[in-house]
């Protein structure tokens, strides 16, 4: 995914400059051409994402508001999509899997919280325009980059959280 995703947000960045430079150049007004072709890739992605992502992979969308998790729950293999909105997912007492979990956020503006405990490693990847990433005290944020954050000794853990979000503006937490 991390790499994957940086070439879609690389694609999409390059199809925007293309846009406004052709726009200026030809004296087109790009405007009237963006909306159209954005509603028709988003019905495109809509078509071929089950296909993309895998079948045990669930999926859940939100146009606005919350999602939280907290209390005994089951985490798996997961993506969010928002436009904008917070996820709060409390590890305290959820059952982990064996091995890695992949938790996949994808919004215009998002905050993701994270409690997780001791014995879970954690990675937090960060894919925006405007990043803040914080994880167990370390800091990093940034414009235009991605951030990837790891937990001390996640490679050596038995129950591992990778969350990734990709995002305009993205503020990822873990506590």
């Amino acid at each position: 995914m991390r790499i994957q995703g940086q070439v879609l947000f690389g694609i999409v960045i390059v199809l925007i400059g293309l846009a406004i430079l052709a726009g200026n150049v030809f004296q087109i007004d790009v405007g009237v051409l963006c909306f159209p072709t954005a509603l028709i890739l988003i019905g495109v992605w809509l078509l071929v994402r089950p296909r993309l992502a895998g079948p045990d992979t669930a999926l859940r969308m939100r146009f606005f508001g919350p999602i939280r998790r907290s209390g005994t729950w089951q985490v798996s293999d997961e993506e969010i999509w928002l436009f904008i909105g917070d996820v709060r997912l409390d590890l305290s007492e959820a059952e982990l899997p064996t091995g890695e979990a992949h938790i996949r956020v994808f919004s215009f503006i998002s905050e993701v919280r994270l409690t997780v405990p001791d014995h879970v490693g954690v990675s937090l990847t960060s894919m925006a325009f405007i990043n803040d990433v914080r994880l167990l005290g370390r800091r990093r944020s940034g414009f235009l980059i991605p951030i990837t954050l790891n937990s001390d000794g996640y490679d050596a853990t038995e129950h591992k959280v990778q969350v990734e979000s990709m995002a305009f503006i993205s503020d990822m937490r873990a506590r």
